[in-house]
């Protein structure tokens, strides 16, 4: 039975210290049946969500890691043998089966990428599940109007960058975003197309809300939760909307706001609408047209930090938990 290195799980992290929770091993790859294919991972993608599983209990939505056991999430690669039809060798796909450098994927859970429409990066990034998360909690979740206020946080993060962009793109009349330290800020202003950016660790965030939207924010879209969040609320427009994406805030910080803050959701009427992304699955063909149309016009800006290797997958973990990332952050598995 071949084997392959993977990403293994030795204990329960605290916070955000995650590399020194992760060893490199090797597991078994089954053999190949009818109907799979054995895939040379290139890319694997770095999510806050992976965080979330090596924590005990059980999640509504996915399985967390077991002790002992390899990490998995979203990869794209080359198919390098297969049983299957719809897998040719050759052809590049994306699975869910990263964290290791080699896998055996099934045809009924694997895709292939058109690498003309976008580069093999693209398709975890603004192609993938990353834009596809900032793309539903913009639509049908948040329900965008031309012209409204958007405001973002961790908007340098790749489904803040994301989230920010499309909106603009959308037809939104002012979008704001929230992140930490002046590089980013500049990106999201000077590239991405911010109106107005918050440097959070410098900067008063109500306050500074406040002054970038003296009439309030119309649609929220938050991927932190915490202060930050609160602050949103102080500066919602009556009737206000707010997609809750994720609350990265969680697993560093241990001031965090009481429930009493939620009063300013009862006195603005606001909406708080939570959603995982896989509910709306039947959008990802209108989402690919119209995303792949921004990145060959030019109009979206794609970027990634790539940590190179499998041995580095812990470190680039802790650093998109700490915020060293600009954009999406993925692991270079192989060319």
């Amino acid at each position: 039975m071949r084997q392959t290195t993977a990403v293994l799980l030795d204990h329960r992290p605290q916070g955000t210290a995650v590399a020194e929770a992760l060893t490199l091993g090797t597991i078994d790859l089954p053999e190949l049946t009818p109907g799979t294919a054995l895939v040379r991972n290139q890319y694997m993608s770095v999510d806050p969500s992976t965080r979330g599983r090596m924590d005990p209990g059980e999640k509504q939505y996915t399985t967390n890691f077991e002790i002992g056991g390899p990490l998995d999430g979203s990869a794209i690669g080359v198919v390098e043998e297969s049983l299957s039809d719809l897998l040719p060798v050759g052809a590049t796909v994306r699975h869910r089966m990263g964290w290791r450098e080699y896998a055996v994927v099934s045809d009924s859970a694997a895709t292939i990428c058109d690498l003309d429409k976008a580069p093999a990066a693209s398709w975890l990034a603004s192609m993938g599940q990353t834009g596809f998360t900032a793309y539903a909690g913009l639509l049908p979740v948040g329900r965008i109007q031309p012209g409204e206020t958007v405001f973002v946080t961790g908007a340098g993060g790749a489904v803040g960058s994301m989230a920010g962009q499309f909106a603009r793109l959308m037809g939104a009349g002012r979008v704001i975003g929230s992140a930490g330290g002046p590089e980013k800020c500049a990106w999201l202003r000077e590239e991405c197309g911010f109106d107005h950016v918050i440097d959070y660790r410098n900067e008063n965030v109500r306050q500074a809300l406040g002054d970038a939207a003296p009439d309030g924010i119309d649609l929220f879209f938050d991927n932190v939760g915490g202060w930050q969040m609160v602050d949103a609320f102080h500066n919602m427009k009556i009737h206000g909307r707010i997609s809750m994406c994720g609350a990265v805030s969680n697993f560093g910080s241990q001031d965090q706001p009481s429930l009493a803050e939620l009063i300013e959701i009862v006195l603005r009427r606001v909406t708080i609408s939570g959603f995982i992304v896989r509910d709306f699955e039947d959008l990802r063909p209108e989402f690919e047209a119209r995303v792949s149309g921004w990145l060959a016009s030019g109009e979206l800006v794609d970027r990634a930090t790539i940590f190179e290797g499998i041995e580095n997958a812990g470190a680039g973990l802790e650093g998109l938990l700490n915020g060293a990332n600009l954009g999406k952050a993925l692991i270079r598995l192989s060319e």
